[in-house]
């Protein structure tokens, strides 16, 4: 395997010497089956280690962190991604049910998750997808929509297998008079199952002709127990969302520069108003910070009674720039280690930043990399987020410092796992919190040992066993995924020439239906 430090099982042979023939006899058959248990358990450590299945493959634990290795991915245990269909999967039919309208809600990661839920609602109903409508949110103040964002022709063109995609409804034509169909309003469930969309959803689209579904944000669960389903989320996640080319072009420009002085870390420092005020963690600010907080709350969420030493004691609270670098301290970073911080405006001035810019110099963030022009027309709102984000993507190791549901680092986390097991460093905010917590007290003996203890318990990018509450945005292993040779039949990568098999369904069915129109 390519990290270092997992366990491994040493025999440990033992002499005795007796007179007695029985002893020896019974020496000797513990020695053999001691012997035998060596070997077993040898074994087993032995395939686990290889990967050779789904069941094998998180039977190891780490005993140390090698600095050295988290700059080169993940082990990958003979797994790559593939989100290319396994089992049967007809074109889109030329007729399809209605159009579907949706209205994608939040901030630009939120957004991503949920045009990807879009396209899989109108595979599941047969309908036919009008390019996402981005919603103009209050905090970006961004209207620049899908057009300024997303590279529109490539996403429509690399789902022609999967959806038939609009930029807008047409208009009938009906007594010789063009008319607009008019989208049906609708409010889908939250985490709504497959089955409302092949009801109400459909009943309402096939009535109407058009529906429109907002807000839609966590409106179709994530977990469906359809393997191709999930692999469509993955193509538009991570194939058919392709950034317009000039954010593409300064994203590299950013990476280039960076990776001109070697590798670099970057680092969501999700400290900042609107999480802090959501997580209401409000007791480490001055008094006219918090008021500052508190009323942010109460103008964007519900209402909820919140204790800041219980929110901080469970974890709840987005980790603070000094925490971040005492974490980075203690796994062996040093000053020489260059970090670029994807991040808002940080709350609470520069007083928070002083500790971790004494442990770690050499920050970056996309204006102090790219002074061009072409930076301060192409930074703004989303197409800043957007530069943010593929700048993470690119980055030898990324570290998010909240991540939770659908924000920036849920995103990035399954697009790093996607893009070649990436190496990540996932703070465990809960184990965490009791050892900051003992440090402010001036309990500090043993502080970095016991964060030592504490990551080596996280993963670092491997592919891993999706757990509650992680999201599948987050991590898309295994669905996602193959491997070349793979004991299990599900898991096994499908032919290459894949693409051209549904290439030439949509040749034959666009030529039967000329066909029977000239007949």
């Amino acid at each position: 395997m390519r990290r270092g430090g997992f366990q491994r099982l040493h025999g440990r042979q033992g002499g005795g010497g007796s007179g007695f023939k029985g002893m020896v006899v019974k020496l000797s058959i513990a020695a053999i089956v001691l012997l035998i248990c060596t070997v077993s358990l040898f074994y087993s450590s032995s395939t686990s280690g290889g990967g050779g299945g789904t069941e094998n493959l998180h039977s190891n634990h780490r005993t140390e962190i090698r600095l050295g290795e988290l700059w080169s991915n993940a082990d990958s245990a003979g797994w790559r991604p593939s989100s290319a269909p396994r089992t049967h999967w007809p074109p889109p039919p030329s007729q399809t049910n209605g159009y579907l309208r949706v209205r994608c809600n939040g901030g630009l990661n939120q957004q991503r998750s949920a045009i990807s839920n879009a396209v899989l609602a109108a595979r599941i109903m047969n309908a036919t997808l009008v390019l996402p409508e981005l919603d103009a949110n209050s905090f970006w103040h961004d209207d620049s929509g899908f057009h300024g964002i997303y590279d529109v022709e490539h996403f429509i063109k690399t789902l022609k297998h999967d959806v038939k995609i609009v930029e807008s409804i047409p208009e009938n034509q009906k007594n010789g008079k063009k008319k607009k169909i008019k989208a049906f309003q609708l409010r889908p469930p939250r985490d709504a199952p497959i089955s409302w969309y092949t009801t109400d959803a459909l009943n309402k689209m096939k009535e109407h002709g058009a529906i429109y579904l907002t807000p839609f944000s966590h409106r179709l669960a994530e977990e469906i127990d359809n393997a191709e389903y999930q692999r469509l989320r993955c193509r538009v996640n991570y194939h058919a969302l392709r950034f317009k080319p000039h954010i593409m072009k300064l994203s590299q420009t950013i990476v280039d520069k960076l990776r001109s002085q070697g590798p670099f870390m970057s680092i969501h420092l999700r400290f900042e108003m609107d999480m802090l005020a959501f997580a209401g963690c409000f007791d480490i600010f001055t008094p006219e910070e918090q008021k500052i907080l508190k009323k942010y709350r109460e103008q964007n969420f519900a209402p909820k009674r919140l204790i800041y030493d219980e929110r901080r004691a469970i974890g709840k609270c987005p980790l603070t720039p000094e925490e971040v670098g005492l974490i980075l301290h203690a796994l062996g970073f040093d000053n020489s280690t260059r970090i670029y911080l994807a991040a808002g405006e940080l709350f609470g001035g520069d007083r928070f930043m002083k500790p971790f810019r004494s442990l770690f110099s050499r920050l970056e963030n996309h204006t102090s990399v790219e002074h061009s022009e072409d930076l301060v027309q192409n930074t703004r709102g989303l197409a800043g987020s957007a530069v943010d984000y593929m700048v993470c993507l690119l980055s030898d190791i990324f570290m998010p410092t909240y991540d939770g549901p659908s924000n920036f680092a849920n995103n990035l986390l399954g697009h790093r796992l996607y893009y070649g097991f990436r190496t990540t460093i996932r703070p465990d905010r809960k184990a965490l919190a009791p050892i900051f917590i003992d440090r402010e007290k001036g309990r500090v003996a043993g502080f970095e040992d016991a964060i030592r203890k504490v990551m080596l318990k996280t993963n670092f990018g491997e592919p891993h066993k999706r757990v509650s509450p992680e999201s599948f945005y987050t991590n898309s292993w295994p669905e996602c995924f193959c491997k070349t040779s793979a004991e299990n039949p599900a898991d096994k990568c499908p032919p290459n020439d894949v693409l051209n098999v549904m290439n030439n369904e949509i040749e034959k069915e666009a030529t039967d239906e000329a066909n029977s129109r000239i007949s």
